[in-house]
């Protein structure tokens, strides 16, 4: 554990060196958690090495590469590459397995508000790729759950500043608030894609 520990901390001492790409660079390679290398961003934000929107713009880049990554495995290598490489980005079969239930249930349109849901967000990439879903409405449905995701924990870890580490414990009562909402949004969008279907049978 603690050589993991001194990987993490090397590792972040290379993002802090690289400033904004290297917030970039932290999120694309995917070998921290985002929530971390977000908010270690907002720590250098409170330190002034960075501006903030400047953070976030290169936070939400990189988490949508990261993300266009994993679609192309899935859409280019499929599930056994996922299932055999997937844990060296912290892609398990369990997450695939339910990332795919999810997908399956809801449709493509279960890639924004699935970015917000414990354990499906890293993966609904997977399916998504499988599927061969459009790419631009892909990138666009991740772009638009990576920003406000970017937003809070670098706004977190700025405001912890030296404290940014324990992002985790002070990210709860935000994070539940949006999960409530995505969770909201995916009913509504679940309620409106029964009611056509409903409708374009009916017209048949």
């Amino acid at each position: 554990m603690h050589f993991i520990s001194d990987i993490i901390s090397q590792l972040l001492l290379w993002v802090e060196s690289l400033g904004y790409f290297g917030i970039m660079l932290g999120l694309m390679i995917e070998v921290i958690p985002s929530e971390i290398v977000l908010a270690y961003g907002g720590f250098l934000v409170s330190s002034g090495n960075i501006s903030f929107w400047g953070a976030v713009v290169f936070g939400v880049i990189g988490g949508v590469i990261a993300q266009l990554f994993v679609y192309w495995i899935g859409r280019y290598g499929g599930r056994p590459v996922l299932e055999r490489y997937g844990k060296y980005i912290f892609i398990h079969k369990k997450h695939i397995d339910a990332a795919e239930a999810w997908f399956s249930k809801y449709g493509s349109g279960v890639i924004f508000t699935a970015r917000f849901i414990p354990v499906v967000r890293h993966a609904i990439s997977i399916p998504a790729g499988i599927s061969k879903m459009n790419i631009w409405r892909f990138t666009l449905l991740t772009t638009l759950a990576t920003i406000p995701w970017s937003i809070l924990f670098i706004y977190l870890g700025s405001v912890l500043g030296d404290q940014w580490e324990n992002v985790n414990e002070k990210a709860g009562p935000y994070v539940t608030p949006i999960l409530l909402v995505a969770l909201a949004l995916l009913i509504v969008y679940f309620v409106i894609k029964m009611v056509k279907s409903r409708s374009g049978k009916g017209t048949k």
